[in-house]
């Protein structure tokens, strides 16, 4: 298959800083959508990937899973998208489609390995498959979702990580009106989880440790707020949560946060990947039908769920806008957590 050269951002090694550099795109196929990239969230997943944090990185690497654009070609037997419409593509580019759980629309379980939109196996080209700090992309219509036209493009790019990631535990626990959420972390995760969980009807606590984030949370839709250090602020909430969402992406004692689960209550982790320490204590787990879990993403009919659910309660991300020349600035300061709440790389950038 042909491929069309064109502009990126990415790093040829896990100590080299992101520069400008060519990439492939495969021509369109009859089942593909091409896409004009004009914003692309900037993740955490992004930053581990590019600096080879959890191994396995292909290089040269090029991260973006929160892509929004616009339609610039079709293939002969595309129905879902037309050319002009807005689009939208997340953290999968493909997946094997027949195994049991791509065909329950759990394409982020699949059980031959979803293709990542970056750092995976591009089958047509036979290369890895580069990520949206890239001028367009060139996916599978089923991979690629709609975007509310009332939604601003820029603001909603966050939701196709940070807001599906938060949005599949929420719908998988059946949280709805009166649910009692709390949340873990305020950071691009734990805004869009008070967001969506406030949209969604429940009652919303924010777990955090730091009392200047309350005003911040409150602003976000936030019902109360215990900071976790405070001893008395944490035996008022004991046994009250039906889910707890923590967003937290390092090591960290997940014991006290078990305590304030209700009876059959879930505390689900999203944000950090490893063993816990220190170690779970099981005693209120048995003695109150309580369960620690793991959730990833969201399949592709949940996700065009979420953005839909988005569109109708004109949810978005609180943003603050870069230019892509400005990334490695950026992931520096996320490693600071000095970013509300998360970055957006307005791509008309990569043109200059």
């Amino acid at each position: 298959m042909k491929a069309q050269p064109i502009k990126a951002y990415g790093t040829k090694a896990a100590d080299a800083p992101l520069t400008e550099m060519k990439i492939e795109r495969r021509e369109v196929t009859a089942t593909d959508i091409e896409i004009e990239i004009l914003y692309c969230g900037v993740c955490h997943s992004d930053l581990h990937t590019a600096r080879n944090d959890w191994g396995g990185t292909i290089y040269p690497a090029v991260p973006g899973h929160e892509i929004v654009g616009k339609v610039t070609a079709i293939g002969s037997s595309v129905t879902k998208l037309k050319v002009g419409d807005s689009a939208a593509v997340g953290c999968l580019v493909d997946s094997c489609r027949s195994c049991d759980s791509c065909k329950k629309d759990l394409e982020q379980y699949c059980l031959n390995g979803f293709t990542g939109t970056y750092n995976g196996k591009e089958k047509y080209l036979g290369t890895q498959t580069f990520g949206g700090y890239s001028e367009k992309i060139v996916v599978n219509e089923h991979f690629v979702l709609k975007v509310p036209a009332n939604l601003d493009l820029a603001a909603a790019s966050p939701l196709l990580c940070a807001g599906i990631t938060t949005w599949s535990p929420l719908r998988h626990w059946k949280v709805g009106k009166g649910s009692k959420v709390a949340v873990v972390g305020l950071g691009g995760l734990g805004h869009m989880a008070i967001k969506l969980a406030k949209g969604l009807g429940a009652d919303v606590t924010l777990f955090s440790r730091t009392p200047e984030k309350e005003k911040d949370a409150l602003q976000l839709g936030a019902d109360a707020v215990i900071i976790s250090t405070d001893n008395d602020q944490m035996e008022s909430v004991k046994k009250k949560f039906d889910l707890i969402i923590d967003t937290v992406p390092y090591v960290h004692d997940v014991n006290p946060y078990v305590a304030t689960l209700a009876i059959s209550g879930t505390l689900v982790l999203v944000g950090y990947l490893g063993g816990l320490e220190p170690i779970l204590n099981t005693v209120p787990m048995i003695l109150g039908r309580k369960s620690v879990a793991g959730s990833v993403i969201g399949g592709i009919a949940e996700t065009q769920e979420m953005l839909d659910f988005c569109g109708e309660h004109n949810i978005v991300s609180e943003i603050e806008m870069i230019n892509m020349q400005n990334i490695n600035e950026a992931y520096e300061r996320m490693l600071k957590s000095d970013v509300k709440y998360r970055f957006v790389i307005d791509m008309a950038s990569l043109k200059k």
